[in-house]
């Protein structure tokens, strides 16, 4: 593939703004906010044309009736709370990981401090002899 990507359109601006050839708006299928799409309806419903729209947001007329006729069931509102749902539940479940990150941390640090403690010294030792063995006779204490 050349450096103008599949459909000609991947620039070198689109390179230094870290856009990849699958990415951008000659992509085959793009995914839209539930806010962009609500926003798009509203637009279209207060009077703006389905032709003025598509050229403006490079979206398919018959995209936008589509949207319009979710935002008209209340559809898009559905989408939108289940959208804030899922945010939630992923801002959980980060939350969730960085905490059973930080516990494994600490796990770690205390298993290396049972480990590397120093061990309490009853008396001399030698690492060529042993132990000290006191002078004194067993049965003379």
């Amino acid at each position: 593939m050349g450096p103008l990507g599949r459909t000609g359109w991947f620039s070198a601006i689109d390179r230094v703004a870290g856009l990849s050839e699958d990415e951008g708006p000659w992509q085959s299928h793009r995914t839209h906010s539930v806010e962009f799409k609500r926003q798009v309806s509203q637009e279209y419903l207060g009077g703006e044309t389905l032709h003025a729209l598509s050229k403006r947001y490079d979206v398919s007329r018959n995209l936008i009736r589509i949207w319009v006729e979710k935002y008209q069931a209340g559809a898009l509102d559905e989408d939108a709370a289940a959208a804030d749902l899922l945010q939630a539940y992923e801002a959980r479940v980060a939350a969730l990981e960085r905490l059973v990150g930080k516990q494994a941390l600490e796990l770690e640090f205390l298993k290396g401090a049972l480990h590397t403690r120093p061990r309490p010294r009853s008396g001399a030792t030698s690492a060529i002899t042993g132990p000290v063995v006191s002078s004194l006779p067993k049965d003379a204490g």
